[in-house]
């Protein structure tokens, strides 16, 4: 009996240390991540420097840009208009955004009644907080983060349209971001080079020994 006593001790130790293992695993798979990311997402980051693009947003109805002129808002602006450079500031960790006119500092808001209009100043305002949206036709969506289901949205004239009379699918809602003229990002010049069969089988007879020397 005595040497068969240490084999069975080891033997034990060895099944709880793999049990231990095993709940550590399933510990770990029973954290729910996506709601750890969604809560991220959704705090406001107040600390962090935040993140500054000038874009110009072109309305894929009117066929213009959104324009912030103090405290009024169309989508009738030209391109280069100086009141369709828009500032848009990044306000959290995820996609909400605040978006500014960089000629009048105003910021585009949304009131309770769903109407958009230019404030001064957003401060803590969530009312001039908006989400962007990313849709599947490579438009972009502006939602308002204070009253769920609202967008930014502009009829064929240019005009505002109520947050309560849009929908993510209408094109009244949809947007392309643009660079205002002289200020696109500075491309690399990439060169290309075409490599035929014959262009190939040449570089591969020039690379190949020759056979007399």
């Amino acid at each position: 009996m005595q040497p068969i006593l240490p084999p069975l001790i080891i033997l034990c130790v060895q099944t709880v240390v793999l049990l231990c293992s095993l709940l550590q695993v399933l510990a770990v798979d029973s954290i729910n991540f996506g709601e750890h990311v969604e809560n991220q997402t959704g705090a406001r980051d107040s600390l962090s420097r935040r993140h500054h693009r000038v874009y110009q947003l072109y309305s894929r109805t009117s066929g213009k840009h959104v324009q912030v002129l103090g405290r009024r808002i169309q989508a009738k602006g030209e391109d280069g208009d100086k009141f369709a450079q828009l500032v848009v500031e990044a306000d959290s960790f995820g996609s909400q955004v605040r978006i500014r006119g960089k000629e009048t500092n105003f910021y585009l808001c949304m009131t309770r009644k769903g109407k958009l209009v230019g404030r001064k100043a957003s401060g803590g305002n969530v009312e001039c907080v908006f989400t962007e949206i990313m849709l599947e036709n490579n438009y972009t969506a502006w939602m308002s983060t204070r009253y769920t289901g609202w967008y930014i949205g502009f009829t064929k004239r240019g005009r505002p349209r109520r947050g309560p009379q849009t929908l993510p699918n209408q094109q009244d809602v949809h947007f392309m971001k643009r660079f205002p003229p002289g200020e696109q990002p500075n491309l690399q010049h990439c060169s290309f080079t075409t490599v035929s069969k014959r262009t190939k089988r040449t570089q591969e007879n020039s690379t190949s020994p020759d056979p007399h020397s």
